[in-house]
């Protein structure tokens, strides 16, 4: 019975092992490149801006700026002096994968809407260097936004956007914003999970995830304190995070937010994780827009 045991324990043990050890390169999986042009948005060259944000270790982290339609810097090398027109801006967590780049249909759609957008990409992806981590995300996250404030653009007029990894940075900067008493103008959540440690159970059942994860974006623990409007779309086909997941982080965050607006989940029938048609989420965008015509009650939608 002992031969047995560590028979089976061993290998085990060891697959645990590296498990832990391999756990980032199974979360994160950056696209690297030498640089992102921003020909490849397919905006026009006065409209969309590289930009470069400090962050901590002084670092600089490389994204885009792109003005909304029927905006134009007058000098193309530089939109920045835009960003004090007053218009809403959509500020960008993209997923675990690829480059701002992969994003250029999205950012496109959400400038049709009358909204700036800022994506700038996490830490080892695309030219920037040093390595995703979810404390360094978060961090990041605030530096961004921080950015943002000091050229105008005040939390009251972000709209918060996060897709699937992407959305649990974006929960805890708007959890944040919010517990200091400047609310963000909406979180919009595309695929979004309640934490890491239910999504990778969800995957790895034989695996002690709850005590393996290092990085365990406990998205739950925070979406309490979102007082800002907040809209969620998932597609019920979505078989890299349940849709009960994303129901749970639902259920967590408050029914209203602090000006009375109700909270939306837009459920898409037969969809997948990275088969979700852009206009719901466009469509849900142009509604969190502060005075875009509001409804009353929970939301709930089959698309």
């Amino acid at each position: 019975m002992r031969r047995v045991v560590l028979f089976l324990l061993v290998p085990y043990l060891v697959l645990v092992l590296m498990f832990t050890w391999l756990q980032r390169s199974m979360m994160y999986f950056p696209a690297r490149v030498a640089a992102v042009p921003t020909s490849e948005c397919g905006l026009p060259p006065d409209r969309i801006h590289e930009i470069e944000v400090p962050v901590a270790d002084d670092m600089r982290l490389a994204g885009w700026l792109a003005l909304a339609t029927g905006q134009a810097a007058d000098d193309s090398a530089d939109g920045l002096a835009k960003l004090t027109d007053g218009r809403n801006l959509l500020l960008y967590f993209p997923g675990n994968a690829g480059h701002r780049g992969y994003r250029a249909n999205a950012i496109a759609d959400f400038t049709e809407l009358g909204l700036d957008v800022v994506l700038v990409d996490y830490r080892g992806f695309a030219e920037n260097a040093g390595k995703p981590a979810e404390a360094v995300l978060h961090a990041d996250a605030r530096e961004i936004q921080a950015w943002l404030a000091g050229r105008g653009v005040s939390a009251e007029r972000l709209i918060l956007f996060g897709e699937s990894l992407g959305s649990a940075v974006a929960v805890r900067l708007a959890a944040d914003l919010c517990r200091e008493g400047t609310p963000p103008a909406g979180l919009l959540l595309r695929a979004p999970f309640s934490s890491m440690t239910e999504t990778a159970g969800h995957h790895y059942p034989w695996l002690p995830v709850r005590w393996m994860l290092i990085d365990r974006y406990e998205s739950i623990d925070h979406i309490g304190d979102v007082t800002c409007p907040l809209t969620i779309v998932h597609g019920t086909d979505d078989q890299v995070v349940p849709v009960r997941l994303s129901r749970n982080l639902f259920e967590a965050a408050p029914s209203r937010s602090a000006a009375g607006v109700e909270r939306r989940f837009i459920e898409l029938p037969g969809v997948g994780h990275n088969a979700m048609p852009r206009e719901p989420i466009v469509e849900a965008a142009r509604e969190l827009i502060p005075g875009s015509e509001e409804s009353n009650g929970d939301q709930e939608h089959a698309g």
